[in-house]
């Protein structure tokens, strides 16, 4: 870690969880531009895809797949990567 990047992690450590948050969100915008829609058509958007998802595991159109299937695969790949960065 650069002694800059240090530095401003020990400073923004120490500012209050409310200003920490405004920073995070700052830091996203500017990696990831404005965000297109408000909050409340997000929000909006979400509550349609559950419903939608939902329904079509209701209708039996979606692949069931129990969960520790799908955990001892997550920790494959969490293996696999740390394998990688050591």
């Amino acid at each position: 870690m650069t002694a800059i990047l240090k530095e401003l992690e020990e400073q923004a450590l120490q500012l209050s969880r409310q200003e920490r948050v405004a920073l995070i969100d700052r830091l996203i915008v500017s990696l990831e531009g404005e965000p297109e829609d408000t909050p409340e058509v997000v929000a909006r958007a979400w509550d349609e895809e559950i419903a939608r998802r939902v329904a079509d595991m209701e209708a039996g159109r979606t692949e069931w797949i129990p969960a520790e299937e799908v955990f001892e695969k997550i920790d494959k790949i969490i293996e696999t990567a740390r394998k990688k960065c050591a």
